[in-house]
């Protein structure tokens, strides 16, 4: 689905970029696992603010390509913490309906990690109505040369001609094929960046940048954001 294809604006798809979970740990004297940890439990908060506004799209950032420079310890136990939520999660997603897909690359996370994260992909593919994007190992530079490769494997292989790549198709070859571009990106910790998230699919999102660090961001502080973007105006380059 193209930038332009909608300028509707009811909201369809919400990104949020989980930032601050390390500061909020170090204020506590805790290692920063344990805001991660804190974060990932915050997420069903998020998931329950965007069903309460009827907004089917979420996704959420969870680890990016430039992760894995971190301490190598805090790298092992972010894993943990994905596997953690997995196991504890799972029954959550499924009660509720929700369709998971991973956004972001296949072959360096954990084996078993992934084969969990496939097998809830498989269990709620046919969810339609609720949906959850978790990016992990994603970068956007990383997601564009990966589409990129793609495209230039279709054209060697007679599948799409030259004439047929075009800013349009090319969504096709993306991580989030078949899902809506983003309107609205928010980040917690008062960060203001983007960091590479989504930068094909964002280019005419609404963006907000809010104080508090991740774990401190309540469902009542999302819902109040999400209200927020009712009171701006999209015109997609027109105006």
């Amino acid at each position: 689905m193209s930038a332009t294809d909608s300028q509707v604006k009811k909201l369809q798809h919400v990104v949020v970029i989980p930032d601050g979970d390390r500061r909020w740990a170090k204020a506590k004297g805790l290692p920063p696992w344990e805001g991660h940890r804190r974060g990932a439990d915050n997420v069903q908060n998020m998931l329950a603010a965007c069903k309460e506004r009827n907004i089917p799209y979420l996704s959420m950032w969870g680890f990016s390509t430039e992760n894995w420079d971190r301490n190598p310890e805090e790298v092992s136990q972010m894993m943990d913490m994905f596997r953690s939520f997995l196991k504890t999660k799972s029954k959550m997603i499924l009660d509720n309906k929700i369709r998971v897909r991973h956004l972001g690359r296949k072959d360096r996370l954990p084996q078993d990690l992934l084969e969990g994260i496939h097998e809830l992909e498989q269990k709620t593919a046919h969810f339609t109505e609720w949906n959850y994007q978790v990016l992990l190992d994603y970068g956007g530079q990383d997601e564009i040369v990966r589409a990129t490769k793609k495209v230039v494997a279709a054209v060697q292989a007679g599948e799409l001609s030259a004439n047929e790549i075009t800013t349009d198709s090319f969504y096709d070859y993306l991580d989030t094929a078949g899902i809506p571009n983003p309107d609205f990106i928010i980040r917690t910790s008062g960060e203001q960046r983007l960091s590479g998230i989504l930068p094909y699919q964002a280019v005419y999102a609404e963006l907000l940048f809010v104080p508090e660090n991740f774990p401190d961001f309540t469902k009542e502080r999302m819902l109040q954001v999400l209200d927020e973007y009712e009171h701006r105006t999209r015109r997609f380059g027109a105006g």
